[in-house]
């Protein structure tokens, strides 16, 4: 049976026809020095015979089909991974560069959409890994599952022993695909009749014993359909209001210990302390322009892995909503999106996500595009390695991701690695054209979030 993609990816996927919203994301491995790269090579292979997804692209099927994984028949391991020397003076900052060129280009997608480049040289002796691969292949948690089949805990590499054979790849059949197609489709419309035949005598019976908490509960969950596929038509930002193709990339670290406190006196979880900082730097950012700002559009992706999920692919759903960035008070500030991201966690469309992204699928290109375009800001936290960890015998000494902006004027991706938020921003330059100016703002306002931890 051909795998067709999720509801939620073949969404992903088809809203990049507008590519402003490509679902690109880059990591960027810091190393005390250069790893041995045949043992590097060696854990992406392994990676690429366990995960089919790593050798498989993406293909359009007959309508209104979704997108399907085939094995790639040309699939060449050396294509996707590369080694170059670090560009000079060797610095952070010629990575960065190279993981901004990275973000903006698309994939060859006649080929596996994932690259990695181990860039040599550093100054202080050390070297870097870019990682890029399409949001299809995996979300935050589902990359740190893979991140660990390539990491060590120690400088000596595991031996992996047997190694899985190289999938086969299957002749094409011209005419199973539309077989398929035909299958999915009556497979669809089976599932939502026998659903609705399991849940319209239980609706029946509800409506007759509760008519009033029935209703209210229709009401509830109709509204909040609403919400998760609303069109913004317009940024609550009226500065950030550009969107282009071009990219500034940078990071920032802040001590996950302080951060944690700082979030749990003011009532909040890491995460809103997280999001704090960074409407707090919003904030600033719009004060030094001189322009008035108290609500902003956020999309915050909310996991729905379970326990019983494989390794990687790509299991969130993104989440919009407006949060209080006006909040002068970094306590109260954590506290409000404390509120506001509880009620985004808990709405009662989560559960209907796939069914939900199975309509939007038919709906014209333009609509989907307006669900996400008009976003201010996206934040994302992903919860990384909390031990040291070793790539080919040499020392991971940080991690940072950049995720995909998809509409927004920036991302801001938090992946924890020990102690360290290590915090990715990937700022499109045609809403924030001063990238020096928001990053000093950026930095206050987590110094001032921080402060709450000491008193």
């Amino acid at each position: 049976m051909t795998e067709f993609m999720r509801s939620t990816d073949a969404f992903t996927w088809s809203m990049e026809a507008d590519p402003r919203l490509r679902s690109t994301v880059v990591t960027v491995i810091l190393l005390d020095r250069s790893p041995d790269w045949n043992a590097v090579r060696e854990r992406f292979d392994l990676v690429s015979r366990e995960l089919p997804m790593f050798r498989q692209r993406v293909v359009n099927s007959p309508p209104p089909a979704p997108p399907r994984w085939e094995y790639a028949p040309d699939f060449d391991l050396d294509y996707h991974m590369r080694r170059v020397s670090a560009p000079q003076p060797g610095d952070l900052a010629g990575v960065l560069e190279m993981a901004r060129l990275a973000a903006m280009a698309d994939f060859d997608r006649a080929r596996p959409m994932w690259e990695a480049t181990l860039v040599d040289g550093l100054a202080d002796g050390g070297a870097a890994v870019l990682c890029k691969f399409h949001h299809a292949l995996t979300d935050g948690v589902g990359g740190v599952q893979i991140a660990m089949r390539l990491f060590d805990l120690s400088e000596d590499p595991r031996v992996i022993d047997p190694v899985p054979a190289e999938p086969a790849v299957p002749a094409r059949q011209p005419l199973a695909i539309y077989r398929d197609a035909l299958r999915y489709n009556a497979d669809l419309v089976g599932t939502l009749v026998s659903e609705s035949v399991k849940i319209a005598p239980r609706l029946l019976f509800n409506m007759i014993r509760r008519p009033r908490y029935t209703a209210e509960s229709a009401g509830e969950l109709a509204a909040s359909v609403y919400r998760t596929i609303r069109p913004v038509n317009k940024p609550g930002s009226p500065l950030m209001k550009e969107r282009t193709l071009v990219r500034r990339l940078g990071v920032l670290d802040v001590p996950m210990p302080r951060l944690r406190e700082a979030a749990h006196r003011s009532g909040g979880a890491l995460n809103d302390a997280f999001v704090a900082g960074v409407a707090g730097g919003l904030r600033r950012y719009h004060d030094k322009h001189g322009v008035g700002v108290f609500d902003l559009h956020l999309t915050m992706p909310i996991s729905l892995r379970t326990d019983d999920d494989g390794v990687g692919g790509n299991r969130i759903t993104l989440m919009r909503f407006d949060v209080p960035v006006g909040i002068t008070d970094p306590a109260r500030r954590i506290s409000s999106i404390h509120e506001c991201t509880s009620r985004a966690r808990h709405e009662k469309s989560l559960p209907y996500t796939q069914l939900i992204a199975s309509v939007l699928n038919v709906m014209p290109r333009w609509y989907i595009g307006s669900i996400l375009r008009h976003v201010d800001f996206l934040c994302s936290d992903v919860p990384g390695v909390p031990v040291p960890v070793y790539l080919g015998g040499a020392r991971v000494r940080g991690q940072y991701a950049f995720g995909p902006t998809v509409g927004a004027a920036v991302n801001v991706t938090l992946l924890t690695y020990m102690d360290t938020c290590a915090l990715g921003l990937d700022v499109d330059t045609g809403a924030i054209p001063d990238y020096e100016v928001f990053y000093d703002c950026l930095v206050e306002s987590f110094d001032e979030v921080l402060a709450l931890a000491q008193t």
